[in-house]
């Protein structure tokens, strides 16, 4: 019989050769390392008053949701989560979806299309490029965090445009130049859409997220999506834009209406996370701060490390192989890190990605860096 999938041990030995081989590393519930690799920014995946939250919503609305949100998937407790999140974060309106990527693939479908221009930042996340291509429309991918590269490929065309941009990168953590990309679009008659993944419970007043730091919350031709497993400790995503938006995507978006809804326990859990950042929010202070520490620390050290923007903290590591040993160093000395290599990184460039959580003790920091200086890869 001819070996129809044996295109696949090749493939394999090929990332093995580059050191570029995924595993998954399912981890214990306890004893856990010291954790500088998830993304729980404020540190509220195992805090208790999250934890009851999404306990109290699986015992009273049951284990999933059931069906799609047009049909048995929409809970008042959904519609509760929706109406606290678009307030929070200063939007007319928002739509909870079962992921972050769900919610990238719902926005881009459905308010691209043919005839449309999206212009995308190089270094988006997969999410972005994925939903770019699923859109049918005319994309062009222009070089990061570049205002003048935007307005550039928006000059060209006449009919509807979108610009596309995360407001964190996750890479290096580097933020996007909001208020001039929002300039760009106004002047070249184009929507923006941003991903704040990366910047909800962490950049902005309290945690209200980069386009509410960048005035941009609100406004009529601003769309932002978000995720609820980062900074609020939970599962799902959301999309956050004026009413008209919303209601196009409940009408229009695959990725929203063939979907099950989120699970009640994720919505419980994030709608706690939430109300908790409300009465905390210096959590979001702390998160900026022990990123800086962590930043200024480790390149005193000697390491090359991106400036942080928000909670993300990017070390450069000489080659794949090295970066694995590396993050494989620091897990037996009991820190985990998180390890980006090609082709999750854009430019090639492999790194040690580092999560300052708002929850960390100065100790609990002071472990960490000296962690990963002693086990930095030498020239």
């Amino acid at each position: 019989m001819h070996d129809v999938l044996g295109w696949l041990d090749d493939e394999a030995a090929r990332r093995h050769r580059a050191g570029l081989h995924r595993r998954l590393r399912p981890r214990a519930a306890d004893a856990a390392p010291l954790d500088l690799a998830g993304n729980d920014y404020l540190g509220l995946a195992r805090h208790p008053e999250v934890v009851a939250a999404a306990v109290e919503a699986a015992e009273r609305w049951g284990a999933g949701a059931t069906g799609s949100r047009l049909v048995t998937g929409s809970t008042a407790l959904h519609a509760e989560l929706e109406a606290e999140l678009a307030e929070f974060c200063g939007f007319e309106a928002a739509l909870v979806l079962a992921s972050g990527y769900a919610a990238n693939l719902a926005v881009l479908t459905a308010l691209g299309g043919r005839g449309t221009l999206i212009a995308s930042d190089a270094g988006n996340h997969a999410s972005l490029i994925d939903g770019c291509r699923l859109a049918r429309a005319e994309v062009a991918v222009v070089p990061h965090a570049d205002p003048a590269a935007f307005d550039k490929a928006l000059d060209r065309h006449t009919g509807r445009a979108l610009a596309v941009t995360d407001s964190v990168f996750s890479v290096d953590g580097d933020a996007a130049p909001l208020p001039a990309l929002a300039a760009v679009c106004r002047e070249r008659g184009a929507a923006l859409i941003v991903d704040d993944a990366h910047g909800l419970g962490v950049l902005g007043e309290g945690g209200r997220g980069a386009l509410a730091a960048a005035g941009l919350a609100g406004a009529p031709d601003v769309v932002a999506t978000v995720t609820l497993s980062k900074s609020l400790g939970s599962q799902g995503g959301a999309v956050l834009g004026p009413r008209r938006v919303i209601d196009h995507l409940v009408n229009a978006a695959r990725t929203f209406i063939f979907d099950t809804g989120l699970a009640p326990a994720a919505a419980g859990g994030a709608l706690g996370a939430l109300r908790l950042l409300r009465r905390e929010p210096g959590r979001a202070a702390r998160a900026r701060s022990h990123a800086a520490t962590l930043h200024g620390r480790l390149t005193a050290g000697g390491l090359s490390a991106a400036r942080p923007d928000a909670a993300v903290v990017s070390v450069r590591a000489p080659s794949p192989e090295a970066a694995v040993g590396w993050a494989e160093a620091c897990r037996a000395a009991g820190v985990a890190v998180g390890c980006f290599r090609p082709p999750s990184v854009p430019d090639g460039i492999s790194r040690l990605r580092l999560t300052a959580r708002a929850d960390l003790t100065r100790g609990a920091l002071n472990r960490a860096m000296a962690t990963i200086l002693a086990t930095a890869p030498r020239p």
